[in-house]
């Protein structure tokens, strides 16, 4: 059948499953506009504030349907404005196809209005990119983009489509899309890996966020039950398992826990499972793990000994590879003396915080008891961001959307979105901080026209406060251009976009106006009011051993 090159863009959707997209119109994209409108009874597109926010909601898709993120933007500054969240995509391996505009091809590179080179522009941020000069390669760029998104380490591609190509008609023929294969491990390497487990007496996992993007939570408590395992995880790994589950120590390095922390360096053997190795977890790296064989198990060959030295190495799907190690235990093996130790370590450290810094925590666990064990936590960037980590109790279930690799201040309001879309049944809770807010509340507008039910907790200091941390711990208190004391009345502001505003003080009781704000199954911004200088405890100082933990017990303020 003829059709033109847009049209052919939206088929090639639908033969991929996509039903939402997220976007903001411009000269460039009308065409694609124009077929949206056309095909609106089969794709969705939701209108967000800016560009970032589109592309950020493609990501909070992604992570919480398990399915490709699409974002539309046009040329110029539109793609440009695309940036950081395809950079945020990348460095936590999401996958996102975004789809920009561009001037015809006849005025490429002629410096023409709203003209960028969007693709050397993102190049080093995307998994691979495209520019479209022939309409007929059309349909076979869009599917070989989502194959490239979606296998192996998943990640975003970008598309760019001069406008002319977008109007020009060919010839389309549809195609039953292949699912992609899993990469199977070799057989020899899990061998290997069966008898170092076998020979340990001090096994430990180290789990990232591999083993959410393949899907392996069951699998993952499976094999820790098979190899008598403590395990702890990287921010992205977080609810990989049940953050009450007896094995579960916690996370690892600069604001991991104590217990964590120690057993690293006390294991014989760390399996390092779908994680790689970020300087957050392992700090100074001759002091990391440093009586222990490591093994890393990654879909990515580019990740082995890329931050730390391996002694073995599995490449492939971590599901599939989990699978196949649980298939191969044929008995549970069984490390007794060492998990009762685990036990004494965790009892000894508890993660615990004084009367001092305890609102975030109070506040966090009065979440925990008023949602579903199946609701999707979102975060912005900073201290409430660690707090989420560390006092909201995670589970295999829910869904924990945050930026751990480039640290997008602004990530969570669009995230949100982009999983309350995808997910219209779960809870969805953005935990932000003001500083991050500030960046991205434009996107409330988005919230508000598609009656999107996001709690916003709102944590509210007046301060960037993991850098006034830092100030405080390594500045000698210099707090420069960190205080927020400009008041915004956020209450307000929520209302004036048409969503509900509520308050919580210090004096309020947490789970009371949280199960307030959820009662309303509507959009709400809950600004709760934290002390200025509550901190994010334990912390490693930067460039020290995991084990020099700075707590708040050791700080002379």
């Amino acid at each position: 059948m003829k059709l033109n090159g847009s049209e052919i863009i939206l088929e090639c959707l639908k033969e991929q499953g996509v039903d939402t997209v997220f976007g903001f119109p411009g000269g460039a994209v009308l065409n694609i506009y124009d077929a949206l409108y056309k095909y609106r009874s089969d794709i969705r597109h939701i209108l967000t504030s800016h560009e970032q926010g589109a592309a950020h909601a493609a990501d909070g898709y992604a992570r919480s349907t398990g399915k490709v993120g699409v974002c539309i933007a046009t040329s110029g500054p539109g793609a440009t404005n695309l940036v950081t969240g395809l950079a945020t995509a990348y460095m936590d391996s999401i996958p996102v196809v975004a789809i920009t505009g561009n001037v015809t091809t006849a005025l490429l590179g002629k410096d023409s209005f709203q003209e960028v080179d969007i693709t050397g522009v993102t190049m080093p941020i995307t998994k691979h990119n495209f520019i479209i000069k022939d309409v007929t390669l059309v349909a076979d760029t869009v599917r070989e983009a989502f194959r490239i998104a979606r296998s192996g380490r998943p990640g975003p591609v970008l598309i760019d489509v001069p406008k002319d190509i977008s109007a020009t008609v060919c010839e389309f023929t549809p195609k039953t899309i292949e699912p992609v294969k899993a990469l199977r491990p070799h057989r020899e390497a899990l061998e290997k890996t069966l008898k170092l487990i076998k020979e340990s007496a001090r096994p430990m996992l180290y789990v990232g966020g591999g083993v959410i993007r393949s899907h392996a939570q069951h699998a993952l408590a499976t094999f820790l039950e098979n190899i008598d395992a403590p395990m702890g995880v990287s921010l992205m790994g977080t609810g990989a398992i049940a953050c009450d589950h007896p094995r579960f120590t916690g996370m690892i390095g600069m604001h991991g826990t104590r217990v964590s922390n120690l057993i690293i360096n006390r294991c014989d053997l760390l399996l390092v499972v779908g994680a790689r190795f970020s300087d957050r977890v392992v700090s100074k790296s001759s002091a990391f793990a440093k009586k222990a064989k490591i093994v890393q198990i990654d879909v990515d060959p580019a990740e082995i000994n890329k931050n730390m030295p391996t002694m073995h190495h599995v490449i492939g799907d971590i599901r599939e590879v989990l699978d196949a190690l649980n298939t191969m235990i044929e008995h549970p093996i069984r490390h007794k003396e060492w998990m009762d130790q685990v036990a004494v370590w965790k009892h000894e450290h508890p993660l615990k915080v004084s009367g001092e810094n305890r609102r975030a925590k109070e506040i966090l666990v009065a979440l925990t008891h008023v949602v579903p064990r199946n609701a999707i936590i979102a975060t912005e960037v900073g201290q409430h961001q660690m707090w989420a980590a560390q006092f909201y109790c995670h589970t295999p279930e829910s869904r924990f959307l945050t930026s751990g690799g480039l640290g997008t201040m602004g990530y969570g309001t669009g995230a949100s979105i982009g999983a309350q879309c995808g997910m219209p049944d779960r809870r969805v809770i953005n935990v932000a901080g003001d500083g991050s807010f500030r960046m991205n509340c434009n996107e409330l507008a988005t919230i508000a026209r598609y009656k999107l039910p996001i709690v916003i907790l709102l944590m509210n200091n007046s301060t960037l406060g993991m850098v006034r941390q830092w100030q405080t711990l390594f500045y000698d208190r210099r707090y420069s251009e960190t205080s927020l004391d400009t008041y915004i009345d956020w209450v307000k502001l929520a209302e004036a976009y048409g969503v509900h505003g509520m308050r919580l003080t210090l004096q309020d009781d947490p789970v009371q106006v949280i199960n307030a704000a959820c009662s309303l199954h509507a959009p709400v911004v809950v600004d709760c009011e934290i002390p200025l200088d509550d901190k994010v405890y334990p912390m490693v100082a930067p460039g020290a051993s995991i084990e020099e933990m700075i707590e708040e017990s050791t700080v002379q303020l």
